[in-house]
């Protein structure tokens, strides 16, 4: 082969290897280990809207009525309307004259507010109203306890007496910490906390089982 014929190939040669050089420079292929892709966190069974958080978030907030709940209703100067009043499935309560009253994540000012204005509608001039939770409704509690299921609340629990009133761990339960899920004002939630954590009416608890 001749000079001239050589060159010639050489710069046929060379946007092709340009090009080779430009492929390997940029970024590889996208691929699922690499694209940061997220994943759903499964849920517990019977819980599909629960969403972890930090106990923490839940804060102070005040007692919210809900089902199972029972309010003694106490209407100044109607002893026909005094009565204790449980909160059904509907969040409501059931009363002569005004039949259902939406009661359902109210606090016990609220509920006697919207007593009051029902009443007020064609029934009382001025109706006085006055409602305390007669009996809260109760908390649940399953996994790694002796008895599980449904226990009425008392005031001042802690995860560790209502493992107590559960009938104590099971030899494979974790004694350190729980799982409770809690409805909140931003809708249901759960939250690992330890075992002298306080609880609320309605809560899950759940006891975990440990791994050694």
């Amino acid at each position: 082969m001749n000079r001239r014929s050589l060159l010639a190939l050489l710069l046929l040669s060379a946007p092709a290897a340009g090009c080779m050089r430009t492929a390997r420079s940029g970024p590889p292929p996208s691929s699922p280990a690499t694209t940061g892709s997220l994943r759903p966190v499964p849920q517990p069974p019977g819980r599909p809207d629960a969403r972890p958080v930090r106990a923490d978030s839940w804060g102070p907030e005040g007692y919210t009525l809900a089902t199972g709940d029972k309010l003694r209703v106490i209407v100044f100067g109607q002893d026909s309307l005094s009565n204790i009043y449980q909160v059904d499935g509907a969040g409501r309560i059931t009363m002569p004259l005004v039949g259902p009253v939406e009661v359902g994540g109210m606090g016990t000012a609220g509920a006697a507010g919207a007593i009051e204005g029902r009443l007020r509608a064609g029934y009382l001039r001025e109706p006085k109203v006055s409602v305390e939770v007669d009996t809260y409704r109760p908390f649940f509690i399953l996994g790694e306890v002796t008895t599980s299921g449904q226990f009425p609340y008392q005031s001042g629990m802690t995860v560790q007496t209502a493992v107590a009133l559960a009938g104590g761990f099971t030899p494979r339960g974790e004694r350190g910490t729980a799982e409770v899920t809690r409805r909140t004002p931003r809708g249901l939630s759960t939250a690992e906390v330890p075992i002298t954590f306080p609880i609320r009416p309605g809560d899950t608890i759940v006891i975990k089982e440990r791994w050694f």
